[in-house]
């Protein structure tokens, strides 16, 4: 059993990030999509999931998983160009190249110091929080909801050799999962556990077969939810936490 903390979050909580510019307001409902998408892809650069150097997948591509038009794609990508997180080439893919210029504010949000807490600590309370999440959701998705985890996963089956691309429509995949619970406050919870060791379970994914077993769980989550039955969808969505959990754990070991 682990008793000390054995990973660090460079990264930042979802609030935090949304907070990072004088006067904007921390309710994510207010914002433009253009906003919600660039938020999207800084919080991926500050947590970790996004390195210096990665390169990010076409317009095309990331309007697919995101579900967004590619103009407005192109027009996020350009507010994190202004803001130094990426580097936009003619002819080249878009790279990136940090947490930029902007400064990170300190905010009120759901959780705090988890880089402080040990991968247990995390992966019970994590595991704890989602399950009542996947509890909701099974009794309140919306079939809109549920035709975008089927889009995402159908997408994923082209990713097997693209990580970058994959831990984008990952975090998209488990977005739209918690916001299927109904639950707002529970959402962003689970949210910010789910960025806990971003940087870790990102090599995690690195090994061969990895992204493959992720996508059969989300596909077996997604026909637990159209089954209706929770525990069905406890089931499919225990197996994932734990294989997420096992594979990070062993990462760190590694490490």
């Amino acid at each position: 059993m682990l008793t000390e903390p054995v990973a660090k979050v460079t990264g930042i909580t979802r609030m935090q990030l949304i907070s990072r510019i004088p006067g904007d307001t921390p309710n994510i409902t207010r914002r433009t999509i253009r906003d919600q998408i660039s938020d999207k892809l800084a919080y991926m650069i500050h947590s970790g999931l996004l390195r210096p150097g990665d390169e990010l997948p076409s317009e095309r591509e990331l309007a697919t998983t995101l579900g967004v038009s590619r103009e407005t794609v192109r027009a996020a990508i350009g507010m994190l160009q202004a803001w130094r997180m990426l580097e936009v080439s003619q002819g080249a893919r878009t790279r990136v190249l940090g947490p930029g210029t902007v400064a990170v504010q300190d905010s009120v949000s759901t959780l705090r110091d988890l880089g402080d807490r040990s991968l247990e600590e995390v992966a019970e309370a994590r595991a704890a929080v989602e399950i009542q999440v996947i509890r909701l959701a099974t009794r309140r998705i919306t079939p809109a909801q549920l035709n975008r985890l089927d889009r995402l996963v159908a997408d994923q089956e082209t990713m097997m050799d693209d990580p970058v691309r994959f831990q984008i429509s990952d975090q998209e995949f488990h977005e739209v999962l918690y916001r299927a619970c109904g639950n707002g406050l529970l959402a962003d919870v689970v949210f910010d556990f789910y960025g806990y060791a971003l940087e870790h379970r990102r090599r995690a994914l690195q090994r061969p077969g990895a992204i493959a077993h992720s996508v059969t769980d989300h596909r077996a989550i997604v026909a637990a939810l159209k089954s209706g039955d929770p525990e069905t969808a406890v089931t499919a969505m225990q197996r994932h936490l734990d294989q997420v959990h096992r594979t990070t754990l062993q990462e760190i070991d590694h490490s």
